[in-house]
């Protein structure tokens, strides 16, 4: 029997093959805005800014307000529920600063993970239910994109063959449903960097993730050509003692990706996984050079990779605004280049090196 896209038309089908396109444009990424309330709070608890509901607005207000001619290299922005009705000082909402600045909004639509019965400890992700309704609320309110995240842990038995079966399958299921809306799906199956395993290992683990989560993609019917990826890069864990180089990073993962992701993806977006902005920058830029089969554009949607160093220089005082901006903007050119396979190392400032690792990172 012949099964095809027959839940979308040749018209929805366009507008989500265009929107992917141009996220993923030469040269351009994504600004992953989406922390949670208590996310957020943590990081500003770190620079002694207090966790409040202006605090953070003031923070996305100086991401979103950076010189445009600046910040070419971002084409997209994720956003949290909350920032995405919110207003600069003069009253203009985020959306419209975003659109001026030619980034596209999105949403980040998962409502955080819950234990997985039957399983040593494992998640799935929850915010189903009214995904449908959501869904078309926030196309109508000027998203077009949107950002579901599953994790997987490496560990003794894990990740279970049940864990990786149920969130494949949910990650499926919210990706036919934001193609049903007008979202371009980001698929996000985060194989976690906590551990002690070796870069083979989350290599082997990396490839039968993602297997399965194509295989779900297809019995969905999803329109492959209208999602993009999220994925980890392929390194050893946090706790290995052998490290890895961005050769190796480059070479391992584009390996798992061409064993496994589909040509018809029109791009690869990888999450930072909690590396150093340089660490980040570098391993990108080795993917994007690797000699290897590359048929997708390989790009960024980096949050802590491309805050950390405006954050360090903010520190919530306002005559630190412009020197925030210009590390932000910095930052974001860096990866701009990486995902052309052109950063040599210049130009970054001397905190980009430190750690943003977080053992058991939630949004």
């Amino acid at each position: 029997m012949k099964m095809t896209h027959s839940h979308l038309s040749e018209a929805q089908k366009e507008e989500l093959r265009n929107i992917a396109k141009a996220i993923v444009a030469p040269g351009k990424g994504i600004l992953a805005a989406d922390e949670s309330t208590g996310t957020m709070g943590s990081r500003l608890t770190k620079i002694g800014v207090e966790n409040t509901d202006e605090n953070r607005r003031m923070w996305r207000q100086i991401l979103f307000t950076s010189p445009p001619e600046a910040c070419k290299a971002i084409s997209g922005a994720i956003l949290f529920h909350d920032t995405l009705y919110q207003k600069d000082d003069q009253g203009k909402p985020f959306v419209e600063l975003l659109k001026e600045r030619n980034i596209i909004p999105g949403i980040k639509l998962d409502k955080g993970t819950k234990e997985l019965h039957g399983t040593p400890g494992e998640t799935t992700t929850q915010g189903m239910d009214d995904l449908g309704a959501r869904c078309a609320q926030y196309k109508k309110d000027g998203c077009h994109f949107a950002k579901w995240r599953n994790v997987y842990s490496i560990g003794d038995g894990t990740p279970s063959q049940l864990a990786i079966m149920e969130n494949a399958n949910n990650l499926a299921r919210y990706a036919s449903i934001c193609q049903a809306n007008g979202l371009v799906p980001i698929v996000e199956p985060e194989v976690l960097c906590d551990g002690d395993h070796t870069i083979e290992k989350c290599q082997e683990v990396t490839e039968k993730v993602l297997a399965a989560v194509y295989k779900a993609l297809s019995d969905y019917h999803v329109y492959l050509e209208g999602t993009l990826l999220k994925p980890n890069m392929v390194t050893a864990g946090q706790k290995c003692s052998v490290k890895s180089t961005a050769a190796d990073v480059g070479r391992a993962t584009v390996t798992a990706f061409s064993r496994t992701i589909p040509a018809a993806v029109p791009g690869i977006v990888f999450l930072s996984g909690g590396q150093s902005e340089e660490e980040s920058s570098f391993n990108l830029n080795a993917i994007n050079t690797f000699d290897g089969p590359r048929p997708w554009k390989l790009s960024f949607s980096f949050g802590r990779a491309l805050q950390a160093s405006a954050l360090k220089a903010w520190l919530g005082k306002p005559e630190n605004v412009k020197a925030a901006q210009r590390e932000f903007c910095k930052r974001a050119a860096i990866n701009g280049l990486a995902a052309q396979g052109k950063y040599d190392g210049s130009g970054a400032a001397e905190a980009s090196n430190d750690s943003l690792f977080e053992a058991d990172y939630k949004y």
